[in-house]
């Protein structure tokens, strides 16, 4: 079978397509074919080699993608063939608080991922997806959707008529934009393109921010909500952003701490989080529970995942180019 590895860090040349035996399901194991999978900005750092000094290599990239079960090991009961699943982003996350140990099961870093043509997952790594999304939408579900339902739902516990600020155009943000909609949430969203900011109001979001022509967006949010603030903040641009974040914010309010992309380190203002009684939490991904949960609500909203780009299998370095890039909107994917 053909798969993609990582042979050393250093860029994207270090990718490289080279062929393995077909894997085989061991007890309480299937093997899956394959269908599509589906980029975050993880995939990029790791390939890239700047995921962390433990990374090892080679090592096969990717956490997210759906693939038809095709056969099972002895003991399966949860899964049949002809299934169509995803994997879990943290394999051993199956339910209950994030533990210290589940990073150390995540698909695609800590583990192999899933850019190969077959692959083999215990059966409680993965859940069968909704019927009416193609394998490129499914292929977006385990990171990113996840991540914001879990800062929504699991974590957020948000009521219909709150407001929500989503940062720029990622993956989190837009569907964090998707499920607040479904729930009756409000969204207050920022980006540094009107064109991207457009989408955004047609996808439902009832004011839009360029924070390159409006540099104290902050204080802008603060004017939109009449001076009350957000509920809470899906923060994925890191140190650099938090500081606005927090004056952005509600007395009161909860940030959902999700990603680095502005900065690893800064000056936080703690006064802010004191005098408002903030809470920030932490949020990766989540736990197969919280993805069957996720799938009930996406199937019973009929929601569509947004995708930007589909590439071939073959094309995964300039895949990875182009999300570097930063023009896409939505999910960029590769298909089997």
């Amino acid at each position: 079978m053909k798969v993609w590895q990582v042979q050393s860090p250093g860029g994207l040349n270090g990718l490289t397509l080279v062929d393995k035996p077909q894997p085989q399901p061991g007890v309480k194991q299937i093997l899956l074919k394959m269908c599509a999978v589906s980029l975050n900005y993880r995939d990029l750092i790791t390939v890239k080699g700047a995921y962390g000094s433990k990374q090892k290599f080679p090592f096969i990239p990717f956490s997210d993608g759906v693939g038809e079960v095709v056969a099972v090991g002895e003991g399966v009961s949860k899964v049949q063939i002809g299934d169509r699943v995803a994997g879990i982003f943290m394999q051993s996350w199956l339910s209950g608080k994030f533990q210290g140990n589940h990073p150390k099961s995540a698909l695609g870093g800590a583990i192999d991922g899933l850019l190969a043509e077959y692959v083999t997952l215990d059966e409680d790594g993965v859940v069968k997806v909704p019927a009416h999304l193609s394998h490129e939408e499914a292929a977006t579900l385990p990171c990113a959707p996840v991540t914001a339902w879990n800062a929504l739902t699991t974590v957020g516990k948000l009521q219909p008529g709150d407001t929500i600020l989503t940062l720029g155009t990622g993956g989190v943000s837009l569907f964090a934009l998707q499920f607040a909609k479904m729930m009756g949430v409000r969204v207050i969203a920022t980006s540094s393109s009107d064109k991207k900011l457009d989408k955004l109001i047609q996808l439902g979001a009832s004011d839009g921010i360029n924070y390159q022509k409006t540099p104290n967006w902050d204080e802008k949010v603060w004017e939109i909500t009449e001076k009350k603030g957000v509920d809470r903040v899906i923060e994925v641009g890191g140190a650099n952003t938090l500081n606005k974040s927090l004056r952005a914010l509600s007395y009161g309010g909860h940030i959902s701490l999700i990603g680095v992309l502005a900065g690893f380190s800064a000056d936080i203002s703690t006064v802010t989080i004191l005098q408002k009684g903030i809470h920030i939490q932490g949020i990766y991904v989540g736990s197969r529970e919280m993805f069957a949960a996720m799938n009930r609500a996406i199937s019973l909203h009929q929601i569509r995942p947004i995708i930007d780009r589909v590439f071939p299998f073959e094309q995964a370095p300039e895949a990875l180019a182009y999300m570097e890039s930063g023009a896409h909107f939505g999910k960029i994917c590769l298909q089997f």
